[in-house]
């Protein structure tokens, strides 16, 4: 049996992977995911605050020992869109790599969409053509191909829901204005991309998805779930209009996501809106789960 570590240094969300092969199956062993809001600020400053960086640190520690204790033979970490704005910034990858013993790799908007397309898929026992979106705090990505593996267009889009939080809202709970300019703006973005002809499968990825799909009521499991157009709507225009405080008081939601999440909840319902799908199928994995799908191929 091989094992493999990945992990996903996202602008929002720091996730960790470790699965192992057995035979033709891939098996998680342990997996993690922790708010640290990597990308704080970033977006203005193009620079990692220092206590974005000492939070961010801190799980990566953390994760790092997760990862000796599992007797992992391969380990790969990846960084995302804070990363990219931030320049790469060396002295942050100097210190990952302490914590996790390999340096993180700062992947380009093309490169993380592929990988979230192939990892979303992971065990969703998916078929024909697909339209997958990945939701993070920097961008979103949203690749078209086929549930099989072939990838038709992928895309990286600077729409994430800490950039545009960070952008246009300052009011809580945000004012109309504030919410139709995070609208305007995904929109806006969207147009750049053709979605794809005939039938096909819409695939949501990432903490935003999983967060309505839990807060819509209790399911055997999220990973393929599925989310009408109708009920992600009413959920957004909900969590638009919750001031922060009760959104904090939620259940199945992170307290750390309760300030952004209206902001991710108008891009998927805009992704939604624009893809023309009556429905989405919820991916509990997505750019941790290529990597680990890459790592462990047979």
């Amino acid at each position: 049996m091989t094992r493999a570590a990945a992990v996903d240094i996202g602008t929002n969300t720091v996730l960790l992977t470790i699965a192992e092969r057995r035979g033709d199956l891939v098996l998680p062993l342990c997996e993690r995911a922790r708010v640290t809001r990597l990308g704080a600020g970033v977006d203005r400053t193009r620079r990692i605050a220092p206590d974005a960086r000492a939070r961010t640190l801190a799980c990566l520690d953390e994760y790092g020992a997760l990862i000796a204790r599992h007797d992992v033979t391969e380990v790969d970490a990846v960084g995302t869109s804070a990363l990219r704005d931030a320049s790469e910034d060396p002295s942050f990858l100097d210190q990952a790599e302490r914590a996790l013993g390999v340096r993180p790799r700062v992947v380009s908007g093309e490169e993380e969409a592929t990988l979230t397309f192939h990892g979303s898929l992971s065990g969703l026992g998916a078929s024909g053509p697909v339209l997958v979106f990945d939701v993070g705090g920097g961008s979103t990505e949203v690749v078209s191909g086929t549930a099989e593996g072939a990838i038709d267009h992928a895309h990286s889009l600077d729409i994430g829901s800490v950039r545009l939080f960070e952008r246009h809202v300052r009011s809580d709970p945000l004012a109309p204005g504030e919410l139709s300019a995070v609208r305007a703006r995904v929109r806006e973005a969207l147009a750049s991309v053709t979605p794809p002809r005939g039938a096909f499968q819409l695939i949501g990825v990432a903490g935003t998805v999983t967060t309505l799909a839990a807060l819509a009521g209790p399911a055997e499991r999220l990973h393929g779930a599925r989310l009408d157009r109708a009920l992600v709507e009413a959920q957004a225009e909900r969590l638009a209009r919750l001031p922060l405080a009760l959104r904090i008081g939620l259940a199945n939601l992170d307290p750390a996501r309760a300030d952004v999440i209206p902001v991710g909840a108008a891009i998927v319902s805009e992704v939604l809106a624009w893809s023309g799908a009556a429905a989405l199928t919820v991916s509990e994995r997505g750019v941790r789960w290529g990597l680990i799908e890459r790592r462990l191929a047979s």
